[in-house]
């Protein structure tokens, strides 16, 4: 590891003045945000009572953030970081239309359940055969069929194989905001300018309010704070104008909006529910004079839950039973050690629907599907392991780093040779792409040896590859497995070969748009094996990769989604940073101890997998790095940091290394600040594509982040520019976005956070540590940005010893999550 000024500069020589170096400067918009991992306080009193202040928070898209304070879309630059409402502008996107039809499904699943349970009338409910059965005794009744017709059952059309489906191109439309009537709007916004609000909020506050908006503005002005970006002091603005006299600190309808408002950022932070002496302490610092009558306030419109959790840990001694008194059994309950938790209704309902499903999952036995011999026969190798505990379980937890995801392919590749209907959903399309090559070679293993061997040890799996070459970094021009131009198809985000498929595999082999999806397009149904009729997935083995990135929601509506007798398989690395979205999922599941665990001893190779490595242990240590694999380039302030990025991207790496710009990707902390994504983006497209920014900032060929739904981020180019929008190609898929939505979902995207990057890996990263970053550094943090390089890591190094201490000592910020307890709850501790 190249560390000393000297060793630096000969990968990377001064030269002059860049046209993106100091001078550049961060955009019109920067709001002075500098860290990623600043927007989440210590602790949820912190949190609650800070709100969403920093400026590089993930609120713009909907409400859903990044927690380590990194923003998946451009609307959240401004929405907290000048303390106006006016910045705020309109949110929705296409997430809401993914949760609208989640949260059918979620009712069609209820009735259906509710149904079960409920007395079948004589003649109602019937379907199948009973209902056929049914029909032919009233038709026989009524005369209006010979009885000799009614028994006869015709003969079995002849079974034909089903054709292949012919796949269109898929393009991926942009999500438009929900139409809003003009008149509503207009009757808003004169609300609004009555209470000195901006005008440019009408249409945000009519959709999120519904009908009547103008009518519940003039009851309750603090309604104000359901619109994103819109703080307490702003709200109370509006109500003072609006309401005179009458308005007070001590008002139940501020108690309730500010509560309300409060549980809204702590989920922005990752919490599913604050503690109630935490959420009485942050109205208290809000100036609210009873936090007991706002919190009661909100119970009692529905807006909020109070839960009783207990506090049993694993491990320690259960409670006492009841006695046969049942005074004495009463007063042995009164004194069990309880938390009490108050938290929003969907992100409640969501972990409750997440416990239920996985319980249903664990207990559930799997369905008839090989016999142990079978499975027994193919668990050979470094994922024996895991394929003996799927072969015997419905719910399994994967644990690994970037080699170890051969070993969840191995396991879809003989499930899929011992008959079984296999899905498996990544978190991004790049980690779709590389699941589904390393899927196809290992069914292409399997297929070429007769005594079945070891799929991981196949090519492409980290030991050898076409030539016989040991695996592993590669530089230069040569076609190795990490050589630029096999590189190239990763940071494009296509897949690879003549048809279209990862590997270049044939009709029916791994990789096809059925058997390797996202985890939001299997939800929102374009991707994946497709739903039977009552909504459930058509599989029997769901593999769920990068799974530290699930929220609540997402994973409540996977789980509600497998049939009885499914498996589940939740794979991931628990070193990497948590979803954008409420909960800790991944990790709650581990804590808990409900199911097999299996953690793999497939280490990361090379010497970025040494350094990664020991980060995730809090050691940060020195490692050998001959072919230059990593190096660290000191600087001392932030201009000569912006000076030295862009040198890497455009000079250096492409010189020495042998990357070409196109697939290096720039890390930072945070978008915000002298060295945020802003600046750094400013100054590369400066260098590296300069243009005029006729569309809104953008030009043909512009690298680009594409934000379609909160806590999603799909890299992609500018291709053109047109009255339907701006066209983009991200992952290999067309999208169009219309110009009102080009501001609130699109980014440059030369430089990104941690958190937009999670889930992607490209040949070479330049990771930027500013000096004004080294208090929000963390673990996790470090962790995956270091992880995000295939080949080749540069570390801009502005923070001195803050690294190290952040390696060693700074954990993940806590998350206040349900999960657990409600886990502990219905499945047993596994042994």
């Amino acid at each position: 590891m190249t560390t000393d000024p000297a060793a630096a500069e000969e990968t990377e020589p001064v030269t002059g003045p860049e046209p993106g170096g100091p001078g550049a400067g961060p955009g019109a918009d920067d709001d002075g945000g500098s860290a990623d991992g600043s927007r989440a306080p210590a602790g949820p009193e912190d949190e609650a009572a800070a709100g969403a202040t920093d400026t590089d928070t993930d609120s713009g898209e909907g409400g859903a953030s990044e927690p380590e304070s990194e923003s998946e879309g451009p609307a959240a630059d401004g929405a907290s970081g000048d303390g106006t409402a006016a910045d705020t502008t309109a949110q929705l996107s296409e997430a809401e239309a993914e949760l609208a039809a989640q949260r059918e499904l979620r009712e069609r699943i209820e009735r259906r359940k509710a149904e079960k349970a409920g007395p079948v009338q004589a003649g109602a409910r019937l379907s199948g055969k009973a209902a056929d059965l049914l029909a032919a005794v009233r038709a026989v009744e009524s005369g209006g069929k010979p009885p000799a017709s009614v028994f006869t059952e015709p003969e079995p059309a002849p079974r034909r194989s089903a054709p292949e489906p012919v796949r269109q191109p898929q393009v991926m439309p942009s999500a438009t905001p929900a139409p809003v009537a003009s008149e509503a709007v207009d009757t808003v916004r004169a609300v609004l300018v009555e209470g000195g609000a901006p005008e440019a909020l009408a249409a945000q506050v009519a959709a999120v309010l519904g009908e009547g908006a103008d009518a519940q503005l003039r009851e309750n002005p603090w309604q104000l704070l359901r619109v994103a970006g819109v703080r307490p002091e702003q709200a109370d603005g509006f109500a003072r104008a609006l309401l005179g006299a009458e308005c007070g600190p001590d008002d139940e309808r501020r108690g309730g909006a500010v509560t309300v408002w409060l549980l809204e950022q702590a989920a922005l932070a990752g919490h599913t529910a604050l503690e109630a002496q935490a959420l009485h302490a942050a109205l208290a610092q809000r100036s609210v004079p009873d936090p007991d009558a706002a919190v009661q306030s909100a119970l009692a419109e529905g807006d909020a839950l109070v839960f009783q959790d207990a506090l049993d840990e694993p491990g320690a001694p259960p409670a006492p039973a009841p006695s046969e008194d049942d005074g004495e059994g009463e007063e042995g309950e009164a004194e069990r050690p309880v938390r009490v938790l108050i938290g929003l209704e969907r992100y409640a309902l969501a972990e409750e629907s997440l416990a239920d499903g996985l319980a249903r999952v664990v207990n559930s036995l799997p369905k008839e599907d090989g016999s142990a011999a079978d499975w027994e026969s193919a668990a050979t190798g470094s994922a024996a392991e895991l394929i003996r505990a799927v072969a015997g379980h419905g719910l399994v937890l994967h644990t690994g780093g970037e080699a170890s995801r051969a070993e969840p392919a191995a396991l879809a590749a003989t499930a899929r040779s011992l008959g079984l209907r296999v899905c498996a959903a990544a978190h991004t399309p790049d980690g779709r792409r590389r699941f589904a090559a390393l899927l196809a070679s290992a069914e292409r293993a399997g297929r070429g040896a007769a005594s079945g061997p070891d799929p991981l040890s196949a090519p492409g799996f980290g030991t050898e590859d076409e030539t016989g070459a040991p695996d592993g970094p590669h530089h230069g021009t040569g076609d190795g497995p990490g050589s630029p131009a096999r590189a190239q198809d990763s940071a494009a985000g296509t897949h690879g070969g003549a048809s279209g498929r990862p590997g270049g595999g044939q009709p029916g082999e791994a990789g096809t748009h059925e058997t390797v999806t996202t985890v939001a397009g299997l939800l929102a149904g374009t991707e994946g094996p497709g739903r039977d009729a009552d909504g459930m997935l058509r599989t029997d083995l769901l593999v769920v990769l990068d799974a530290p990135q699930l929220d609540v929601e997402s994973a409540a509506m996977l789980a509600e989604s497998l049939p009885d007798g499914a498996r589940l398989v939740l794979s991931g690395d628990p070193g990497v940073l948590w979803s954008a979205g409420p909960g800790r999922v991944f990790a709650d599941l581990l804590a808990a101890r409900a199911c097999p665990q299996v953690a793999s001893r497939t280490p990361d190779p090379g010497p970025i997998g040494e350094l990664v490595s020991g980060i995730g242990i809090g050691e940060l240590n020195q490692v050998a790095a001959p072919g230059k694999e990593v190096v660290i380039v000191p600087v001392r302030d932030a201009g000569e940091a912006v000076h030295r990025t862009v040198q890497l991207i455009a000079d250096s790496v492409p010189r020495a290394i042998g990357i070409p710009a196109e697939q290096t990707q720039v890390i930072t902390p945070g978008h915000g600040g002298a060295v945020g994504t802003r600046a750094l983006n400013t100054a590369l497209k400066e260098r590296l594509n300069p243009g005029p920014g006729r569309f809104g900032g953008f030009d043909p060929g512009d690298r680009i982040a594409y934000s379609p739904a909160p806590g999603r981020t799909v890299p992609g180019q500018v291709v053109k520019a047109d009255a339907d929008g701006l066209h983009l190609e991200c992952a290999g898929a067309a999208v169009v976005v219309p110009k009102e939505r080009v501001e609130q979902t699109v980014r440059h995207g030369w430089a990104l956070t941690a958190h937009q990057a999670v889930g992607a890996r490209w040949p070479a990263a330049v990771v930027v540590l500013p000096g004004d970053a080294a208090q929000a550094l963390t673990r996790p943090w470090i962790y995956t940005a270091f992880g995000r390089a295939e080949q080749h890591l540069s570390v801009v190094h502005g923070v001195d010893q803050a690294l190290p201490r952040a390696v060693a000592e700074v954990a993940a910020k806590p998350r206040t999550t349900r999960l657990p307890a409600l886990l502990r709850a219905q499945v047993p501790a596994a042994g």
